[in-house]
């Protein structure tokens, strides 16, 4: 078996149950903070590294550089081109990835053992010295130039960039991360360089670890890996209130099914009744078939094939949205269903039968999620960027089952604003009124 997919099915495999998920706070010489789970069963490591900021870090008029610099990290580094780079990680049955977002840019990594220290090697100079090569710019600018193109050809897209647009006024939440044609057709090889020091910093970093290594081999794993990045990034932008006015913004766009996104202020991830809320809104909108809005919405109506609520509490704005697609006649009528499900939770809360069922959804479906190494890492570094305890994964469902219905009628008396819940709607729409 070629040691690539040894590596594949090294990390399919690779996860410990719930229940044996230890971690362990592990601090390096340098200063830096790891979270660990031990698991010396099969020679194989995940590591987890996302830096705070993301986009939302961009220069002014530099609008898409932290996506597009984020795109050439594996495009060549040090002294191998993208070529070499990637077949130097194929020989190392290593495998890595980098995103952007508007509050992180995550780095991941996957290595065999015996591989360990090269993988490193290689990781740190994706991230220490990437080439920023001409060809390589250009190759990646253009498949970000054709995803703005595909973008604004699509409803649901237009529908975010709007929606963004309404709720957060001039932060950099209100544009697109990736930015326009325009500025990412303008950005150079130094804009890229400034956006690299600017969203990749050791200050800004969060790390976590699952699988075939000590605390004290992550110590001085990560004392190298991130040596040679800038000690501080750029400042974080502020606060932004979320001030939607209730109403429907209408986009015209040819197209036979209307899309529509709808939403306004959120609660924060840290607020003492977040988990209120989260169990709430799994009975609006977050419980898939189960949920009220898909019964009134859909099965009761026949009026969309899906429909979802969510809450989006973003590091400096949270928000509480919606989205569902209606056939362009029929929307209006979805809208006011809609609007008529947000108004009666906030009047009635919800029943002791619906609370029970969430709650048992919820807390049955949580371990599912640690279904791999990599998974468990991703969401231990996610509970650190959240402040979370580092006990939370064992004390996560008892703060579900916690949640009472006083506490729902609480949130929802608070957090439902049917009043001011606002719809973009993308489409063609008939007989719909602001």
């Amino acid at each position: 078996m070629k040691p690539f997919f040894a590596a594949v099915i090294a990390w399919m495999i690779a996860w410990p149950a719930l229940a044996a998920v230890d971690i362990q706070k592990v601090e390096t010489n340098s200063g830096l903070t790891a979270w660990l789970v031990e698991d010396h069963s099969i020679p194989f490591t995940a590591l987890s590294l996302r830096f705070r900021g993301g986009t939302s870090l961009d220069a002014d008029g530099k609008r898409g550089a932290i996506h597009l610099m984020t795109g050439l990290l594996e495009e060549g580094a040090g002294e191998l081109d993208a070529r070499a780079f990637a077949r130097e990680a194929e020989e190392l049955a290593a495998r890595y990835g980098f995103s952007a977002s508007d509050d992180q840019v995550t780095v991941t990594a996957q290595f065999l053992t015996e591989n360990r220290d090269a993988a490193v090697a290689l990781l740190k100079s994706a991230i220490s010295e990437p080439r920023f090569d001409p060809d390589a710019i250009e190759r990646v600018r253009q498949q970000v130039l054709s995803g703005l193109r595909s973008d604004a050809q699509d409803p649901n897209d237009i529908a975010g960039k709007t929606f963004r647009a309404l709720a957060y006024g001039d932060h950099p939440y209100a544009t697109d991360g990736k930015g326009t044609i325009d500025s990412v057709t303008a950005l150079s090889r130094d804009d890229l360089a400034d956006a690299h020091s600017r969203a990749m910093a050791r200050d800004l970093v969060y790390v976590a670890a699952v699988g075939d290594i000590t605390p004290q081999d992550l110590s001085v794993l990560l004392d190298d890996l991130l040596a040679d990045l800038p000690q501080t990034g750029a400042p974080m932008p502020g606060e932004v209130a979320v001030d939607l006015e209730g109403g429907v913004t209408v986009v015209d766009f040819d197209t036979p099914q209307s899309v529509a996104l709808f939403g306004h202020a959120g609660m924060n991830r840290d607020h003492p009744d977040f988990f209120a809320a989260y169990v709430m809104n799994h009975i609006l909108g977050g419980g898939g078939f189960e949920s009220r809005l898909m019964t009134e919405v859909r099965e009761n109506r026949g009026l969309t094939y899906g429909i979802y609520s969510y809450l989006m509490p973003k590091d400096h704005a949270a928000v509480y949205l919606g989205s569902v697609a209606s056939a362009n006649g029929s929307i209006a009528e979805a809208v006011s269903v809609i609007r008529e499900e947000w108004a009666k939770l906030a009047r009635d809360g919800v029943s002791a039968e619906e609370l029970e069922a969430a709650q048992k959804y919820l807390t049955g479906a949580y371990p599912l999620r640690f279904d791999g190494n990599a998974r468990i890492a991703d969401i231990m570094v996610s509970m650190q960027m959240d402040g979370l305890p580092i006990d939370y994964i064992n004390t996560r469902n008892a703060k579900v089952e916690a949640v009472t219905l006083d506490d729902i009628r609480r949130v929802a008396d608070t957090l439902m604003q049917p009043e001011r819940l606002h719809f973009v709607v993308v489409g063609k729409p008939t007989g719909l009124d602001g």
